[in-house]
């Protein structure tokens, strides 16, 4: 099976493709009864392992063993891959990306930024000389075998937007990001500039980029849209306010299942599902005597 080609067909479908931002497994667990697809989020990642922000602590084998794990669980959702920079090197991000197809991701991001890097949607973003990564991408692109990769640029000036974004479309990635565009016009300038090359979107709660539904997506020509943080953020706000409630009932826990609470049954019914996706179909029965 190749999870990449998967993803590029189902890209190439009309309408735009949503992947979910997941952040650990059980994350991924509540996002697949939902959706498809999943965005292994930098941003999730370096806040739920680390808990830091995304300004390039992450540690390539630690993110491979993350999708290791979720490739294991979810045999047949997408997996886009969040690398930053190919971990600096270029030989790195190359190791990287051999890994991740070979353990079976569907695609991944690999973006211009220079170190120290941001989160796409953060100020103070820099980007490499405009050669140095495309010699970086044409390396990435010549070892990866079926792996959807997405050429991402976080430039912030006007010009040079336009200018990466028409260089990313020449290129044999198959996906272009420009990351924390911030209006709807400059979306359909890139969009413009892009030409037919495959165009994704980033969404994240607070972020630099207006809040646009699937079908708006759809109708400014964007192919693929990814959701960072809906999982963090919402998971933040439930914990922080069931710590807050827990204090104020002097420890009493509340009614659980049946009373809008998640409790022990249903969390570990949730789980079950990551076991039970593996487990082999029963054979048909020879006859009604067997």
């Amino acid at each position: 099976m190749s999870y990449g080609n998967t993803l590029r067909e189902q890209i190439a479908e009309p309408g735009t493709t949503p992947l979910i931002g997941v952040y650990d497994m059980y994350s991924a667990s509540v996002a697949a009864a939902h959706y498809d697809g999943m965005f292994v989020s930098g941003f999730g990642f370096a806040a739920s392992y680390y808990g830091l922000p995304d300004i390039g602590f992450i540690a390539w084998p630690d993110m491979m063993a993350f999708v290791q794990r979720l490739r294991g669980a979810f045999p047949h959702h997408h997996l886009l891959v969040d690398i930053d920079d190919g971990y600096v090197d270029p030989e790195v991000a190359c190791h990287v990306v051999e890994g991740l197809e070979r353990i079976g991701a569907s695609g991944v991001i690999l973006e211009d930024q220079k170190r120290p890097r941001r989160c796409g949607h953060a100020d103070g973003k820099q980007v490499l000389p405009l050669a140095e990564y495309l010699e970086k991408l044409d390396m990435v692109l010549a070892t990866r075998k079926d792996l959807l990769v997405v050429a991402r640029t976080d430039a912030t000036e006007e010009a040079d937007i336009l200018r990466r974004a028409e260089a990313l479309a020449a290129t044999d990635a198959d996906v272009v990001l420009v990351d924390g565009v911030r209006s709807v016009e400059w979306i359909r300038r890139i969009r413009e500039v892009v030409g037919s090359k495959p165009l994704l979107f980033n969404q994240i709660a607070g972020g630099k980029s207006p809040r646009l539904s699937l079908t708006e997506l759809g109708d400014l020509g964007i192919d693929v849209a990814i959701y960072s943080t809906p999982c963090l953020f919402a998971a933040h706000r439930a914990m922080d306010t069931a710590l807050a409630e827990l204090r104020l009932a002097d420890g009493r826990l509340p009614a659980a299942e049946g009373a809008g609470e998640i409790g022990l049954g249903e969390s570990t019914g949730l789980l079950a599902k990551n076991i039970a996706r593996h487990q082999p179909v029963p054979a048909a029965r020879e006859s009604a005597g067997v």
